[in-house]
């Protein structure tokens, strides 16, 4: 086995696509999309970090995730889905919804869970809405899908720690947002 100071995996530097190296340098809050039930071990998630809110009445969500996911096989107008705030103490998790670390016996044997009538949410976790899909369409090799809020929790009053304070990836890490911001 070699120890790798880079990325194994990664493009050489001038082989990189600009586009994504500039959505890498914005940054963004990793979210967990989750559909559908565990009990009946019909499940399906993904880590989403392109995302926005936008209000309104009602609210909506626009997100962009890989056609090719198996979440994005679940989804059509209609479709209600949990999307979950992560937090620092969820890294292992974002990994694992990303397809980038193993879960033996799936991913939602990682971490503990409560189910929602849209899909689970990480027990514990402080910030959580249910979205129903209004509309789907390939946009560059993303789908962007557009849901209408339905329901949003939030944590007030409670004071944020190292472990709960927001997960951040920007340019392929993750990230604890600054001191500052928090």
């Amino acid at each position: 086995m070699t120890i790798h100071t880079t990325h194994p995996f990664a493009d050489p530097s001038g082989d990189r696509d600009p586009a994504r190296r500039l959505r890498g340098r914005l940054g963004g809050v990793v979210m967990l999309w989750t559909h559908g039930e565990l009990a009946a071990r019909t499940a399906v998630g993904l880590t989403v970090s392109s995302l926005m809110v936008a209000g309104g009445e009602p609210a909506t969500v626009l997100g962009l995730v890989d056609p090719d996911s198996d979440l994005a096989a679940e989804l059509e107008v209609g479709t209600p889905y949990a999307v979950s705030l992560l937090e620092w103490r969820h890294r292992d998790l974002a990994e694992v919804f990303a397809g980038l670390a193993p879960s033996p016996g799936g991913p939602f044997a990682t971490g503990t869970w409560e189910q929602t009538a849209a899909g689970p949410v990480p027990r514990g976790v402080r910030d959580h809405a249910v979205a129903r899909v209004s509309s789907l369409r390939e946009v560059g090799w993303s789908m962007l899908v557009e849901a209408d809020l339905e329901e949003v929790v939030v944590a007030d009053g409670e004071p944020e720690s190292a472990d709960t304070a927001p997960l951040v990836h920007r340019r392929g890490r993750y990230q604890r947002p600054p001191e500052e911001t928090r």
